[in-house]
């Protein structure tokens, strides 16, 4: 399904950065994306969230968080509230990463109540769903991501027109394996369906692909019609395959 809206292209520092690497990059990123004809955004851990709200002031480049919590205060030590997290200009939240969901036990459930955090504070969640080699290799890859997005679809329907959603196998995160461009479309595609059922916009949703994008595959993977850009991990932190990839997308639109 092609529409007009521009390519979003995400970049997923994870728990990597300090404050003189950060620096460096940023200024390097925001002088790249000037002139670009496409959405860029970073999400940073959250201790440099105030450092790269500064350097970023006055350019195109968006500030994301990597989590929120689906909590608006209290004893909840080490959360991050969503209404904490647009006092440093947060555009986005990743909401149930592949990695949050392995590690801290994140359920379907926690992630749709985090984006609807996010989105009650006017955030825009980047849901991230996928599969594991294990689920893909038993066939079971439509009835995984299926069910983690009719979670989110569940709490969020009246709204779920306003959210981002990254398709992230699991099998490609981190790994240097990627899904084909034709593997990752037909996913994409099952995920533009399932909106459509949801909501009359599904064409103004963008569907990022998230496993393993890089300079060398972005144009390819950035050519599928459901593919509207990407969440990119590793490459964001190199700065010149990052803006290879971020002029791929904007040699195209959604």
């Amino acid at each position: 399904m092609t529409s007009p809206k521009k390519k979003l292209i995400a970049g997923n520092w994870k728990m990597n950065g300090s404050l003189e690497s950060n620096d460096a990059l940023v200024r390097s990123l925001v002088a790249g994306v000037k002139d670009v004809d496409c959405e860029v955004a970073v999400c940073v851990p959250s201790p440099y969230l105030a450092q790269v709200q500064m350097l970023k002031s006055g350019s195109k480049l968006e500030l994301g968080a990597q989590d929120v919590s689906c909590h608006a205060s209290g004893a909840y030590t080490g959360e991050v509230s969503a209404d904490m997290l647009r006092e440093f200009g947060v555009r986005y939240a990743i909401v149930g990463h592949s990695e949050r969901r392995q590690y801290h036990g994140e359920t379907d459930a926690l992630v749709a109540e985090k984006a609807k955090a996010a989105l009650a504070h006017g955030i825009t969640p980047i849901v991230c769903v996928g599969e594991t080699l294990a689920e893909r290799e038993a066939g079971q890859t439509e009835e995984v991501v299926k069910r983690q997005m009719a979670a989110v679809i569940h709490v969020n329907g009246h709204c779920i027109s306003e959210i981002v959603v990254a398709y992230e196998p699991v099998w490609a995160i981190g790994t240097g394996k990627t899904a084909t461009p034709e593997q990752a479309q037909a996913v994409h595609a099952l995920l533009r369906k399932q909106l459509s059922a949801a909501t009359g916009h599904a064409e103004r949703v963008h569907i990022l692909y998230g496993g393993s994008m890089s300079a060398a595959n972005a144009a390819s993977l950035l050519a599928q019609p459901d593919i509207d850009g990407g969440l990119v991990g590793g490459a964001s932190l190199k700065i010149a395959d990052f803006l290879q990839i971020i002029t791929a997308a904007c040699a195209q639109r959604a």
